[in-house]
């Protein structure tokens, strides 16, 4: 296929849009894509439109990037990644997206597919009982008001501190869990009202919690891998996916109305689609959106937190032993949907930068002190999860990753489809009959849901893994494959 207009191969799987003027609005960097040249035929080319877009945002660094997993999301492409200037950069809710630190946690057990095929059904049929799914779903942590915002402010730390987890579960999330800075009275009542029965819900769309295990061949790197917990073929890991729900949806509608406010009014800021609404960094609109935002990673990190304390619960249920004696590590937890301030080589010199990701991760590479002690020498770990259907990846962080992206890589494998085609292509009930027959059991709250989460709707995430592994951003370590899953 013939490449889209403008693009230009920087290698076999680094691709850019240089410089030029939009609509009137210069490009202030060239735009960049990572991937192989089969991802860059396939993406939708308003993600092309998006990402030069965003290379026009005020203070923007280097240059926008796009992952392999990008497809076209709100202002950003899902996928985005754009490193800000502290002093004459914005920061812009469209760039970290409305489920802020939406993100993945990985726990680790010593029992083999062989211990869990027999009870698997059982297994599922209990966490999805003890982990509320799907649209409107409660948590079981009841809390008022005041808790809720002492949440948001502490993260996972009032968690493990009230029971819900390990201490050294704080140790292996990013941030340890909380973001510093955060400050409720930056959100509203209304952001409020809508998060405090969620903590511990998975929520809907891409979300889920899946049961995995490791097929033969699928362990690329032993010794990475045995630092991160994974000692054997079938072992079982699970997986889950999810955010901070309809709280840090309405703390990212909030901002954007602020922004749309004052943007061109006070700061004189031009932009060529409503959906980049920003303030400048350092502007007071800007700083408590950043404190609000926080908020929102701290409500992820603490409901993921409960949802691990639960799962914990159901596996001591089921198999009759405690946690511990299932060695029910937590590997790391990620965050997707962030902006962040963080030290990176810039022009030669180590400079503070505000990092967006939105549908990206972070992969700091070996060495970084952010990176838990006991990975430093591997890189940090990377969760990225694929469809239902076809399997996920641990990964680890890289130096190609530091000097190239600001430390950053793919997030899934991103949409190739939207989800009322896949409504229309699939049938919910019946890929849950076809998953089974393929030794997957499924539960969903929805089967309109599940078929929106068809393996078809998705990029081939092997090709999306293997354009970041030779782009040198992350690196592969271990493959698993889903026997369990439950879905919003």
């Amino acid at each position: 296929m013939p490449l889209p207009s403008g693009i230009k191969k920087i290698n076999d799987y680094l691709w850019e849009f240089p410089k030029t003027v939009k609509q009137g609005v210069p490009m202030q960097v060239p735009a960049r894509v990572v991937g192989s040249k089969s991802i860059i035929d396939q993406m939708d080319a308003q993600v092309y439109d998006q990402i030069t877009n965003v290379a026009t945002l005020p203070g923007i660094i280097n240059y926008a990037y796009c992952m392999p997993d990008g497809h076209s999301g709100y202002g950003f492409p899902i996928g985005g990644v754009a490193a800000m200037d502290l002093e004459k950069g914005v920061i812009s809710p469209g760039g970290i997206g409305f489920d802020i630190n939406c993100g993945m946690r990985l726990v680790t057990t010593n029992l083999t597919e062989k211990d869990v095929r027999p009870k698997l059904k059982e297994l599922v049929n209990l966490l999805f009982q003890r982990v509320p799914a799907g649209v409107g779903s409660k948590g079981f942590v009841k809390l008022n008001k005041n808790q809720f915002r002492e949440i948001i402010e502490q993260g996972a730390n009032w968690c493990v501190g009230n029971g819900y987890g390990w201490k050294e579960d704080l140790e292996r999330t990013e941030e340890e869990g909380c973001a510093k800075g955060a400050d409720q009275t930056k959100v509203s009542n209304k952001a409020v009202e809508r998060g405090l029965e969620q903590i511990g819900t998975l929520g809907s769309g891409n979300h889920y919690l899946e049961i995995q295990t490791i097929k033969p061949g699928h362990i690329f790197d032993e010794k990475t891998a045995k630092a991160f917990g994974i000692t054997q073929e079938g072992q079982i890991v699970v997986m889950f996916h999810c955010g901070s729900r309809g709280f840090g949806h309405q703390v990212a509608t909030d901002y954007l109305n602020v922004f749309l406010d004052v943007m061109q009014k006070k700061y004189g800021i031009k932009i060529l689609d409503k959906e980049l609404a920003c303030a400048p960094f350092k502007s007071p609109e800007g700083q408590n959106y950043f404190a609000a935002m926080k908020c929102g990673l701290n409500m992820s990190f603490a409901n993921r937190q409960v949802i691990l304390h639960r799962i914990r619960e159901c596996f001591s249920k089921v198999f009759g032993m405690s946690a511990e004696d299932m060695e029910m590590h937590q590997v790391y937890d990620v965050a997707h949907n962030t902006a962040k301030v963080e030290r990176h080589l810039v022009n030669g010199q180590m400079k503070d930068v505000l990092v967006h990701r939105k549908g990206a991760t972070r992969a700091f590479g070996p060495g970084r002190e952010e990176v838990p002690k006991m990975y430093r020498d591997f890189g940090q770990p990377v969760i990225i999860g694929g469809s239902m259907e076809t399997g996920s990846y641990l990964l680890a962080g890289t130096e190609g990753a530091m000097q190239q992206t600001f430390g950053s890589t793919c997030h899934g494998s991103g949409r190739t489809m939207s989800r009322t085609r896949a409504k229309q292509l699939f049938r919910g009930d019946r890929l849950q009959k076809d998953m089974e027959q393929r030794g997957i059991y499924v539960k969903t709250t929805s089967f309109s849901g599940l078929a929106e989460e068809a393996g078809a709707a998705y990029k081939d995430i092997d090709e999306v893994i293997d354009s970041v592994h030779n782009a040198g951003i992350s690196k592969k370590v271990v493959k698993f494959s889903p026997i369990g899953n439950i879905k919003g």
